[in-house]
């Protein structure tokens, strides 16, 4: 079974914006409010997230300890500076590294994982609690301070219902964090159809920073937090300084600045929300 994008409505606007083609027709965007979709044809969940999705979809390394674990506690340190969680629940944890750091820093965490390959070993090698499922359909038996996603909201089948399923998780009051490829950074700009970040056989949504944060505010969330930074972040710093020839000039030219992050123009887009203090989800 698969699902067909190339006439899906603008998850913003619905039906009342038509929408261009983009990237020679890769692409859908739409008028209205600049949210862009991928126009193919895609795999349901079911069928992308195999072993064969990590072996040959450019996931290769997410099992891998040693950059993942720089990966999880960089991550970690971000959600810290501006969230103290007690309980953290996790959509699509992967290997299950970011929650190892969160149970290491005394921060009970669990993930929802729908991928078999991933989710067992998170269970087998790190002895992490996750539940492979859907994350919309299990998330609102849990309860949790924090949920975080991290390069999942690309991924999803409704974009909405899985920010609904995060709402109706959290406590009154409690945290989002959400990580996402940025279609409007400056190397995605740059490349084109190149961009590292685009993906099309896996990624379904592209978000840029105004739509992210209008897509979150929807569903009731506040925004208390946003920027972007470069892939290079999440690189350690004898790769960087090794392959910094290669990668700094172009971050520098597109950014204008040696910075890691930036507002708006870095590749990966980071939001931090809150949901309302009163009252849980239904």
């Amino acid at each position: 079974m698969s699902v067909d994008h190339r006439t899906a409505r603008c998850v913003l606007c619905g039906p009342r914006q038509a929408h261009l083609p983009r990237l020679g027709g890769l692409l859908r965007r739409c008028e209205g409010c600049g949210f862009s979709w991928t126009a193919q044809e895609q795999a349901t969940e079911d069928g992308r997230y195999d072993e064969d999705y990590f072996a040959e979809g450019g996931y290769d390394d997410y099992f891998r300890a040693a950059p993942r674990r720089f990966e999880a506690r960089r991550r970690l340190r971000w959600l810290l500076s501006t969230v103290r969680p007690t309980v953290l629940l996790e959509a699509g944890p992967a290997g299950g590294y970011f929650l190892e750091a969160a149970h290491r820093a005394g921060i009970t965490a669990s993930g929802i994982e729908v991928s078999h390959a991933a989710a067992s070993f998170a269970r087998d090698h790190l002895h992490m609690p996750v539940r492979q499922g859907y994350f919309e359909t299990i998330a609102p038996t849990v309860t949790a301070d924090v949920v975080c996603a991290f390069h999942v909201l690309e991924h999803v089948e409704d974009p909405r219902a899985f920010l609904h399923a995060a709402h109706t998780a959290l406590t009154p009051g409690g945290w989002l964090a959400l990580e996402v490829p940025n279609i409007a950074s400056a190397a995605a700009n740059r490349l084109g159809t190149d961009w590292p970040g685009l993906q099309p056989r896996y990624h379904r949504w592209h978000f840029t920073p105004d739509t992210l944060v209008r897509l979150v505010t929807d569903l009731g969330f506040e925004v208390i937090r946003q920027d972007t930074t470069v892939f290079r972040y999440y690189m350690p710093l004898a790769y960087r300084l090794r392959h910094a020839r290669h990668l700094l000039p172009a971050d520098v030219l597109g950014l204008r600045s040696p910075r890691l992050t930036h507002p708006r123009l870095g590749d990966l887009l980071r939001v931090i929300a809150r949901a309302p203090r009163t009252g849980r989800s239904t």
